[in-house]
């Protein structure tokens, strides 16, 4: 099955990518949920970079995706976190 790469044309945003699926694909193969706990905080740091971006344009559209992306990796990562604290 062909899975569509994001398009976004940014330099900061092509660097932390493998790193953000690099780390997504940890939590996808880790077993417990401490485990899956633990990758997302990691994650949460390095989609952080991309939330902080100092060269974000408010008119961008790759801006605009960028951040609602890594918007919903930080919600996904913190539902992760939260279920940690249920086990």
């Amino acid at each position: 099955m062909y899975k569509e790469e994001a398009k976004i044309n940014c330099q900061i945003f092509q660097k932390q990518e493998p790193v953000i699926k690099d780390v997504t694909d940890k939590i996808n193969k880790a077993k417990g949920v401490q485990e899956k706990a633990r990758f997302a905080e990691k994650l949460q740091e390095e989609v952080d970079v991309l939330l902080s971006c100092t060269d974000y344009k408010s008119e961008s559209l790759d801006c605009k995706n960028c951040r609602f992306i890594a918007n919903l990796r930080k919600k996904t990562t913190g539902l992760i976190i939260r279920a940690k604290k249920l086990v």
